[in-house]
């Protein structure tokens, strides 16, 4: 071999470890930054958990409170009435979601594995029960939490609580700032849901038809043996914002899901709330 073959030699090796070192570069970025992700939705959780207990501690109602008669949505289900359901009611797994409109890991949460969730839910795989807590309205003041949770109760009455809940979540306000708060916010962003706006929606709306029931709710998580929102658990097992050692992610979720379903058939059954 001459020396212009070890030259070229050379170079195409120097090259390849370029390529090599430019790869675990590229890797090394990627695992930095699926960590600064999982550290700040962990980060966020945090918070929030130190807001609900803050919330639960000092016993303080949000402005929404209301007293009265308990009117809970169409199709609502469990103890109380106070569950809301999503998917097929026979899919063999069980989401339960415990949920504030004002909290940011809670948008963090749905906002990262909405798709994941909705394809398992549709595909029969999962059924989420859907929980609606007041936390942020008690530690922050205000009442958008308890008002945005009467007006998802008002879309589960219209058969719409999926669309409207991930509008919610989609333009969720900065904590600090109790935009949903005002019913006209709350309709305008109604309108993003096609067929939702009627007459008896709006009225459903602005009379806090269901304020009862969203304060029943918040006082179930208060009593409950919950450290935050959101509160996810799989078949009644905690996965947010991990399983054991395994962080939530899209596929770490499907795996769970998996798992819990082997052997068992998908459901079929989808509910339907009569419209009111």
């Amino acid at each position: 071999m001459g020396v212009s073959d070890n030259n070229r030699d050379g170079k195409r090796t120097a090259r390849e470890r370029l390529l090599q070192e430019r790869e675990q570069q590229k890797a090394r970025e990627k695992r930095r930054r699926s960590l600064i992700v999982a550290a700040a939705v962990v980060g966020v959780l945090g918070l929030a958990a130190v807001a609900g207990v803050i919330a639960a501690n000092t016993g303080k109602k949000g402005e929404g409170s209301a007293s009265g008669p308990v009117v809970a949505p169409s199709g609502a289900l469990g103890k109380d009435a106070l569950a809301i359901p999503v998917g097929a009611s026979d899919a063999p797994a069980t989401l339960t979601v415990w949920e504030d409109f004002r909290c940011p890991a809670c948008a963090a949460f749905e906002n990262g594995l909405r798709d994941t969730i909705h394809d398992l839910t549709a595909s029969g795989q999962l059924k989420v029960k859907y929980h609606l807590a007041s936390l942020i309205d008690g530690n922050m003041g205000g009442s958008g939490s308890h008002k945005a949770a009467n007006a998802a109760a008002c879309a589960q009455d219209a058969g719409k609580f999926p669309e409207y809940h991930d509008v919610l979540y989609q333009n969720q306000p900065p904590e600090t700032q109790d935009a949903f708060s005002d019913n006209g916010k709350l309709l305008e962003l109604a309108r993003k849901v096609p067929g939702l706006v009627t007459p008896a929606f709006t009225a459903c709306v602005e009379e806090g038809k269901h304020d009862a029931w969203v304060q029943k709710s918040a006082d179930a998580f208060t009593a409950g043996d919950f450290h935050g929102t959101p509160t996810v658990l799989l078949n009644g097992e905690s996965i947010f914002p991990q399983k054991g050692s395994e962080q939530i992610s899209a596929e770490n979720l499907k795996k769970w899901v998996a798992e819990a379903n082997a052997g068992r058939k998908r459901g079929t059954a989808q509910p339907s709330p009569t419209g009111s």
